[in-house]
C-alpha cells in the first residue's frame, strides 16, 4: 500500500512581531510588515510572486508498506525564499534573497513507520542593523532564517507532519497535504534572532555556510540581471582597500559575497554593509557616477557584473522593485 503526505512552511513578519529600536526600520520604509497568509494554500509560487511569505519550506514524502513496513519511499521538495528584494534608502543598499542547500538527512524507519526529516532556510531580504565598531554604529546584514520540517508516514495510512525547528523570527505557520494550516511556531523573538550564531548549516561565520551562501548569491545576481545567466568576475580585497571612490565614474555592479564594508558620502560614514548587498546600482542606472565611496572593514570578496554583461533592462525592472520597497 502507498502512503503518502507532504508539510509546507510559510514564514512571514507579523507587525507586532517587530518592537523597539527596530521598528523603525518598519515604518520608515527600510522593510515592510506581511499581511498573515492565507489558511489554505492552492499555488505556493502564485503567493512568492505576489510577496506574500519571505521564505518556504516544502517537504513531500511517499512509501511502500507491505506486511507492515516500508519497503520503499521517495521525497522531494525544497526551500523558496520570497521574491522581495529590500532597499536601504540612507545607505542607497539593496539586499537580495538567497536560499542556502537543503539539509534532509536519511529516512528513519520503525515498526510499521517512517519519517523524514528536512531543514531549509537562506538570507532573506530583511537586513537590520547590528553593532559596529564605526560611527554610526550600525552593520546592516540579514541573518539566516530556516525551519524544520518532519513528515511520518504509517503502515495503516497515517501520515504525520511536524515543525521540528526554526529560526526564532519571523513567524512559521505549517500546512498539511490538504493545504490546510495545520501548525503555528508559538514563539516571534526578533532579538534572539539578531543575535544568533547556530544554524543547520552550521555556525553563521563557519567556512561551509559562508561558501554555500557565496554561491547561492553568484548565482542569483546572474539569475537576475546578468545577460543569458552569464557568471560575474569575483574579485578579492583586503581590509583598508578601496571598491569604489565617491564622484569617479564607474559602470560595473557588485554583490558583497562575504565581509563587510563601510559606507562614506560627502566624508561622513553612514554605516557598514554585510553579505549579500547590491552596490553601484544608481551608477549604472542614473548618475554614471559613484554616489558613495566604500571600503573594506574586513577581507572581502565580491561579485562584480561589468557593464557589457548587465541586462539594464532586468536591473530597471529589479530597481523599481527596490523602490516600491523603499516607500512601503
Amino acid at each position: 500500500m502507498r502512503v503518502e503526505s507532504e508539510a509546507t512552511s510559510l514564514s512571514w513578519i507579523p507587525s507586532e512581531a517587530v518592537k523597539g529600536y527596530t521598528k523603525t526600520m518598519f515604518t520608515a520604509g527600510i522593510s515592510h510588515y506581511d499581511d498573515p497568509p492565507p489558511a489554505r494554500i492552492d499555488d505556493l509560487e502564485s503567493l512568492r510572486q505576489a510577496d506574500r511569505f519571505r521564505f518556504a519550506n516544502r517537504l513531500r514524502v511517499w512509501a511502500d508498506f507491505e506486511d507492515g513496513q516500508a519497503v520503499g519511499y521517495g521525497v522531494d521538495g525544497g526551500g523558496l525564499m520570497g521574491s522581495t528584494t529590500v532597499r536601504v534608502g540612507p545607505l542607497g543598499a539593496t539586499f537580495a534573497a538567497i536560499g542556502l542547500p537543503d539539509l534532509r538527512g536519511e529516512a528513519e524507519f520503525g515498526d510499521g513507520w517512517i519519517k523524514v526529516t528536512q531543514s531549509a532556510g537562506g538570507r532573506t531580504a530583511l537586513p537590520f542593523p547590528r553593532p559596529a565598531a564605526t560611527a554610526p554604529f550600525a552593520r546592516w546584514q540579514s541573518p539566516l532564517v530556516w525551519t524544520t520540517l518532519t513528515v511520518t508516514l504509517h503502515a495503516d495510512g497515517r501520515g504525520e507532519i511536524g515543525l521540528s525547528g526554526a529560526s526564532p523570527f519571523p513567524r512559521h505557520w505549517v500546512y498539511g497535504s490538504d493545504g490546510a494550516l495545520a501548525l503555528k511556531a508559538g514563539i516571534t523573538n526578533f532579538k534572539a534572532w539578531a543575535a544568533q550564531t547556530a544554524t543547520p548549516w552550521g555556525a553563521e561565520d563557519s567556512p561551509v555556510v559562508v561558501t554555500a551562501a557565496e554561491t547561492a548569491l553568484e548565482r542569483e545576481l546572474s539569475r537576475l540581471i546578468m545577460r543569458g545567466g552569464r557568471k560575474p568576475l569575483v574579485r578579492e580585497l583586503a581590509g583598508g582597500q578601496t571598491l569604489v571612490r565617491q564622484g569617479d565614474r564607474g559602470d560595473s555592479l557588485f554583490l558583497l559575497l562575504d565581509g563587510v564594508v563601510t559606507v562614506d558620502v560627502d566624508g561622513r560614514t553612514l554605516g557598514e554593509l554585510g553579505p549579500g548587498v547590491v552596490l553601484g546600482e544608481r551608477a549604472v542606472l542614473e548618475t554614471g557616477h559613484r554616489t558613495a565611496t566604500l571600503t573594506a572593514v574586513t577581507p572581502i570578496r565580491v561579485a562584480e557584473a561589468t557593464a557589457d554583461t548587465i541586462d539594464r533592462a532586468a536591473l530597471e525592472h529589479l530597481a523599481a522593485g527596490h523602490r516600491r520597497e523603499e516607500h512601503a
